[in-house]
């Protein structure tokens, strides 16, 4: 068993093509809102999450400024992930962007997989926006930090919106381990707010820990052991 999927998604961003492509097709543009550390060399796509390697993805079409395509070979078992984007400039130095991702999950397990995926894209993607929005041409400093282990999630998402004073909307401003800012995204497995120097996100790990995967704008990686300990309290016990 298994499924294949596919996952659009669109937005149009203040930004021009020339952001958008940087922001897609190098590795600190795309360190500055996908997850962890990606190096792009010799058409090949890197990735490294939380001391973790995605599969390499090869680059299969680009054309700079519109059209970017890239996707990992297929494994034994048929998976695979390959994601799209196409750029189509708008007046006044817009730009519409296309994310499209596909590929195939095996397993008769997979639907909490795709689940956990497609939460997670949807932050990605938003992130991104969000990015391009307020960011456009900075580098950001991934900092990633895995919490302890949970085993009931519900639990775990109310005890981190305790942290922030309950269930926040869209656009509600909120602190959070001593940083205030602005909620621009939030689903059932995610939640991400910008401050004016940074993107602090919190996503549900597939079958593991609260994870912070933040994006600095100022500062660095030592960052990590204050994010790393504050989980380790809040999940404490």
């Amino acid at each position: 068993m298994g499924r294949d999927f596919e996952l659009p998604m669109e937005a149009t961003v203040g930004a021009t093509p020339e952001e958008v492509w940087e922001a897609i097709s190098t590795g600190p543009g795309i360190d500055s809102w996908f997850m962890g550390r990606t190096e792009v060399a010799g058409g090949v796509v890197r990735t490294a999450f939380g001391g973790f390697a995605l599969p390499p993805s090869r680059v299969t079409d680009a054309e700079p400024g519109r059209h970017l395509a890239h996707s990992s070979d297929k494994g034994d078992d048929g998976r695979f992930v390959a994601y799209e984007f196409m750029i189509e400039g708008r007046e006044r130095g817009s730009t519409l962007v296309r994310m499209v991702t596909s590929g195939f999950l095996p397993g008769d397990d997979w639907h909490d997989e795709f689940e956990a995926m497609s939460k997670g894209l949807e932050m990605y993607f938003a992130t991104l926006v969000e990015y391009l929005g307020h960011f456009a041409g900075r580098a950001a400093t991934p900092v990633t930090e895995f919490g302890p282990p949970v085993t009931d999630w519900p639990a775990a998402w109310e005890r981190l919106y305790a942290a922030i004073g309950g269930v926040p909307e869209v656009g509600a401003r909120v602190e959070v381990n001593g940083v205030e800012g602005v909620v621009y995204h939030r689903n059932s497995q995610t939640v991400g707010l910008r401050s004016g120097t940074a993107m602090y996100r919190f996503l549900q790990g597939f079958g593991g820990s609260m994870i912070a995967s933040h994006l600095l704008f100022e500062g660095g990686e030592d960052q990590g052991a204050r994010w790393r300990a504050w989980l380790e309290e809040l999940y404490a016990g």
